[in-house]
């Protein structure tokens, strides 16, 4: 364990041998102090009231305290962590390693803590992963990665990944301890980022945000316009994280697809239906016989649902490509309009907003 000695703002240098990093000491609040004794292992005397860690590349990764002082921050604890954006694979890798420092939530001064993952905005059961449980423990050492699938440029740009550490109760709710977020447009692609964060007490959600676009999973859309067969080629590639509709926590789920304005209303097409699971491959490809022209006049939507045995199917979500879409659903079908003959894959979020055609199963 490295010490630091101090007494007034001035610099010093960690004396681990293993950590050469320079450490500026300032008088700032005192409830951070825990948080670096944590996240690095140091020891601090008193008369050193408070750091601020260089950030050296190669050498530390980014620490964050708590944005807002409070007398209970100090004891919730630190948890270190990893994030990867994979551009090529449209795949998002959280590697949570361990935590330090947790309060305890149980009687005999102990935690059962777990980890669990939402992106905002747009927080659902279908967006969240979690890691293990791991028992009677305030520092637990998890050494897991949770990848989310299908995650866009775009969502680099918009997305903030919120992490929080929880209590498991077998008898109660489960009780919450602390959180972090990390804007995902502090990550570089296909760069690992290290965290030691503090954690902070449950921050309120945005109430401006728009409940009727909640997210409902991921759908992988391929387009291809053929100019030897004069006609759209849809294919439905595969979907992730698909929001749960059955008691068992998972949906039978398939997907159909309408090209509309459809006045013959001969556009529908159906994939087969993947039993038991959340992330369904599907690989099938659909043909629509149109003029290159007048893909200009259609929209493609696409909506999943879960099949159900003697009684009404469950819409899961749903997504629109075309002139009157916007983002990524507006630039794939521009991509495809501009490039015959090509295949464009992207990935898509679905939503709870079902399209007027998918009324109806």
């Amino acid at each position: 364990m490295a010490r630091l000695q101090g007494d007034s703002p001035s610099s010093a240098l960690v004396s681990d041998a293993s950590e050469v990093s320079r450490v500026f000491v300032y008088s700032l609040p005192t409830v951070r102090r825990q948080c670096l004794m944590n996240a690095f292992e140091i020891e601090v005397t008193a008369s050193v009231p408070i750091w601020v860690i260089e950030n050296k590349p190669g050498l530390i990764p980014e620490v964050r305290s708590p944005s807002s002082p409070s007398s209970n921050l100090s004891t919730l604890g630190t948890l270190d962590f990893s994030l990867l954006y994979d551009q090529e694979n449209n795949a998002l890798h959280c590697t949570i390693n361990k935590a330090k420092g947790l309060k305890p939530m149980d009687h005999n001064g102990l935690s059962d803590p777990y980890v669990k993952l939402h992106l905002l905005p747009g927080a659902s059961k279908a967006n969240k992963l979690r890691t293990k449980t791991l028992r009677n423990t305030l520092n637990p050492v998890w050494g897991e990665t949770l990848t989310y699938y299908g995650i866009t440029d775009e969502d680099m740009v918009r997305k903030t990944l919120r992490i929080s550490v929880c209590d498991e109760d077998k008898f109660r709710h489960n009780e919450f301890i602390g959180e972090t977020r990390i804007p995902l447009k502090k990550l570089k692609p296909n760069q690992t980022k290290n965290f030691y964060n503090c954690l902070e007490k449950q921050l309120p959600i945005d109430k401006t945000e728009d409940k009727s676009l909640e997210e409902r999973g991921r759908i992988m859309i391929s387009l291809k316009y053929s100019s030897q067969k004069s006609g759209l080629i849809v294919g439905i590639v595969r979907c992730a994280h698909l929001a749960a509709m059955d008691a068992n926590g998972f949906s039978d789920p398939y997907v159909k697809t309408y090209l509309k304005p459809d006045e013959n209303k001969k556009s529908k097409h159906k994939t087969a239906v993947k039993k038991k699971t959340l992330n369904p491959e599907f690989n099938e490809e659909f043909f629509y016989d149109i003029k290159y022209a007048d893909l200009t006049k259609k929209t493609l939507e696409v909506t999943v649902w879960d099949y159900d045995i003697g009684k009404s199917n469950d819409f899961i979500g749903g997504v629109s490509l075309g002139i009157n879409a916007n983002g990524e659903r507006l630039k794939h079908w521009f991509d495809c309009l501009k490039n015959k003959d090509k295949k464009i894959e992207r990935w898509h979020t679905l939503t709870n907003e079902l399209p007027g055609s998918a009324m109806n199963d």
